[in-house]
């Protein structure tokens, strides 16, 4: 038996920009990517602290160093710069596996640098 769970977070991390007039998607500091053990074009889910929205999306790398969490397309109509927001991915594997796997998770400071 397969089930899935958490992968990794990055927990209260700041949206930094909303770009509605572009194709979709998260961009994301690939410095934060790399320690979350996240990478580009993974599926993410994200879910918004202030308002309690929730979406689906894909990761794009975000210059590194940039401290960039970008909400890209119909997404940016989700939240608004400053919110802090939780970036989870998930994984699936085998049932004994998963009962030993530990989740990454992430925190950063107020400019998105990690903690």
């Amino acid at each position: 038996m397969q089930i899935q769970l958490l992968k990794s977070k990055i927990h209260r991390v700041k949206i930094t920009q909303t770009e509605l007039h572009y194709v979709g998607s998260i961009s994301i500091d690939e410095d934060l990517m790399d320690a979350a053990n996240m990478i580009e074009h993974e599926k993410v889910q994200v879910v918004n602290v202030n308002n309690g929205e929730r979406l689906e999306t894909y990761i794009i790398k975000a210059e590194r160093g940039s401290g960039m969490i970008c909400l890209n397309g119909p997404a940016a109509r989700k939240a608004a710069v400053g919110d802090p927001v939780i970036i989870i991915s998930y994984c699936i594997m085998d049932f004994e596996e998963a009962k030993k796997y530990q989740p990454i998770a992430i925190y950063t400071d107020h400019n998105n640098k990690l903690n």
